[in-house]
């Protein structure tokens, strides 16, 4: 396949979300908007085919029907990419690894993930990690309530990137808008919820004895470092490269051509405009849109003035 698959996002309601992804030009449903899943197969929100031959499927089952335009060994599409806004604080959570999750929830994948911040009002933070030392310290801290004395807080600047394994204590705190990419899962042990209750008066459910289970200690936050590559036209911010995903941030200026790639590639574009040419087709990018290029895409050019984040397997 010669062209790129734009994909239409699902947007799902959160008890702390806002209305600041219209700000990427969607029509979100409501002002309670938390969470775009833009590139997605998981059964609980599947992304649909924009263009080209395969308009209308879901991606779940373009992947099923067509290998060949991805050439992965995953039995299902293992990568989840969404843009949050937390217009509120999130719930205080950990996620399982593949081997806990695939033992108590059905055989779902566990969910490590990672945060490219887009945008954080002043004064905003996240919650990283904790500050007991052993299992016995973590549970007492919980039963306690000692949410001061356990939990990290790390101030938030657009432009920050954070890797957050499974079994990493965190939450997004409010006024900030991030781009996640992560594993295909919909898995979440929430510890704490600030006692908030939901619009029918009642709280929310914990799952303490399974976050217990899964959260890695001791772990303390520790930034991690980047490396940037420069050509003419375009800037490369290597983030993380692990066995779940690699993730750069990819700033283009002008124009900039590049090789084609062997398995498929997923980008989203943050800000700006521009187009995407492979031979004589031309296809216009602007902030908001999604797309995957496939296994085998060609050589192609980028122009414009774009800010994006590039995943892959």
């Amino acid at each position: 396949m010669s062209e790129p698959i734009f994909l239409q996002p699902i947007f799902q309601e959160r008890i702390w979300g806002g209305t600041k992804l219209d700000l990427f030009g969607y029509e979100i449903p409501n002002d309670h908007t938390g969470e775009c899943w833009a590139v997605s197969a998981h059964p609980n929100g599947q992304s649909v085919v924009k263009n080209g031959p395969y308009q209308g499927m879901k991606l779940g089952d373009l992947w099923s029907a067509h290998p060949e335009l991805f050439n992965s060994k995953s039995a299902v599409f293992p990568l989840l990419t969404k843009i949050l806004d937390a217009s509120d604080d999130l719930s205080v959570q950990v996620h399982p690894d593949d081997e806990y999750a695939g033992k108590h929830e059905n055989g779902e994948l566990g969910k490590t993930e990672c945060w490219y911040i887009v945008d954080a009002e002043p004064g905003a933070a996240i919650i990283y990690g904790h500050e007991a030392n052993t299992k016995e310290q973590l549970v007492q801290m919980i039963e306690n309530g000692d949410w001061d004395g356990l939990l990290t807080k790390v101030p938030v600047k657009a432009g920050d990137f954070f890797y957050v394994p499974s079994g990493t204590i965190h939450a997004l705190g409010k006024g900030i808008v991030v781009l996640e990419t992560q594993q295909s899962s919909d898995t979440t042990y929430r510890v704490y919820d600030y006692d908030r209750k939901d619009k029918n008066g009642n709280t929310r459910e914990l799952h303490l004895e399974k976050a217990i289970d899964v959260t890695s200690v001791p772990q303390a936050y520790q930034p991690i470092t980047h490396d940037t590559t420069k050509q003419e036209g375009l800037t490369v911010t290597s983030f993380v490269s692990n066995p779940f995903f690699t993730v750069q941030k990819w700033e283009v200026s002008g124009d900039v051509s590049l090789a084609g790639n062997e398995k498929y590639t997923i980008f989203s574009v943050l800000e700006g405009s521009g187009s995407l040419t492979a031979g004589d087709q031309s296809y216009a990018l602007a902030k908001g849109d999604h797309f995957i290029l496939p296994a085998g895409f060609g050589p192609y050019r980028l122009s414009g003035e774009l800010q994006i984040i590039m995943s892959h397997e």
